[in-house]
């Protein structure tokens, strides 16, 4: 009687892919859904959703999300649009452009911070190199 309608990306709500502590990955990462690394990563990041690196992961690159905790390595550019956690045991080094932050006591956080307006729009590349924007 009633159709449903689903609004874009609500089917990944509650879902989150993970890359495991011990595996390593060199490209490129686009994501609509969360993600959590407790791996490695050298190269870029895309998502619309959180972003965890874990107290063993490394990545070595540039980000670009909604929210995202970092525990583990971040090396290179970040720009998170809402919340960016710096957890105690973090070391980030690079360049961080920041909806809001929050660092924790004892993080390692060396780095040039700039805080963004209400901009909340994420661009996703797709795997032919073309632009999608997502807006909230």
């Amino acid at each position: 009687m009633f159709d449903k309608v689903k609004k874009p990306g609500t089917d990944l709500l509650g879902k989150t892919n993970r890359i495991v502590e011990g595996t390593s990955i060199i490209g490129d990462i686009v994501s609509k859904a969360d993600f959590r690394l407790d791996g490695e990563l050298i190269g870029n990041f895309t998502s619309q959703g959180k972003l965890v690196i874990g107290v063993s992961g490394i990545v070595k690159g540039e980000i670009v999300c909604n929210n995202a905790d970092i525990e583990g390595e971040f090396q290179g550019k970040i720009k998170v649009l809402e919340i960016l956690n710096i957890k105690a045991t973090a070391k980030i080094h690079g360049e961080v452009a920041v909806g809001k932050l929050s660092i924790e006591p004892g993080a390692d956080f060396t780095a040039t911070c700039t805080m963004l307006t209400n901009n909340k729009e994420v661009i996703l590349k797709d795997g032919k190199g073309a632009e999608q924007k997502q807006k909230e």
